[in-house]
């Protein structure tokens, strides 16, 4: 791996497995200096702190959720208080309560927007003050092949339609600071959720062989492209959406 992350510190929320845990580790084989792991469970953060510090970086787990407002703004006063610094943002904490309209409830769909698009409005708004400060930073967005629309997600397609609009509009306002925002929108991932689903067999047999690359994608994939968007590599991208997903539209 090459050290195109070194001296950087980044947050990486919902990190405790799947995607977020992955994108922690790639960051740390990519020689960043420090990772601040967040996660709602306390035990599955320190899990990925302690494979960020195995690959050769600082590590610090903080437990909370991104929905209280309180617990983000002390997020990113330890990440530049203890870290050091604080360069990347990655909003990857999310949640899916998966119903037709007629069946989901309202507070299945405040739960979703809830977490989803004002989790990652809030992580904007306390994590890039720094960056902006210090004329350099990158936010990458967790979005998803879902903001086009999937029967039985209205909450979650558009929560994640939702996280578009926020970064497009978020790139223009801190574009002249030096700081990027862009978001990644994966498809279908054999992270743990989905791996667990009743239905994941019938998922690989069903839609993997429609994809133009006919497989499902592997958190790798993710991180290696969250990688990329933090890196100065990518300094002239932003208010963009990645699309993760084999080809699958």
């Amino acid at each position: 791996m090459s050290a195109r992350l070194q001296g950087k510190i980044a947050v990486v929320t919902g990190a405790g497995q799947g995607l977020g845990e992955a994108i922690a580790v790639r960051f740390a084989r990519e020689g960043i200096a420090g990772v601040v792991v967040n996660d709602l469970n306390a035990e599955t953060a320190g899990h990925t702190a302690e494979l960020v510090r195995a690959a050769g970086s600082r590590a610090l787990a903080v437990a909370g959720s991104v929905t209280d407002e309180r617990f983000v703004v002390e997020l990113m006063e330890r990440a530049v208080k203890e870290m050091g610094s604080l360069d990347v943002l990655v909003n990857n904490a999310g949640i899916t309560r998966d119903k037709l309209m007629r069946d989901m409830s309202a507070a299945d769909f405040d739960a979703v927007v809830n977490l989803n698009l004002r989790g990652t409005f809030l992580c904007c708004k306390y994590g890039t003050p720094p960056m902006v400060a210090k004329k350099w930073g990158r936010v990458i967005n967790m979005s998803s092949r879902a903001h086009l629309g999937n029967k039985g997600q209205t909450n979650y397609s558009a929560s994640k339609a939702g996280v578009i609009g926020l970064s497009r509009s978020l790139a223009f306002e801190l574009g002249k600071f030096g700081v990027t925002v862009n978001c990644i929108a994966p498809g279908v991932i054999a992270t743990p959720g989905v791996t667990s689903l009743p239905h994941y067999k019938d998922l690989v047999e069903r839609i993997a062989p429609t994809l133009p690359i006919p497989r499902l994608g592997k958190a790798e994939d993710v991180a290696g492209v969250a990688a990329f968007l933090a890196s100065d590599d990518a300094e002239y991208v932003t208010a963009e959406t990645i699309h993760v997903s084999g080809g699958r539209y």
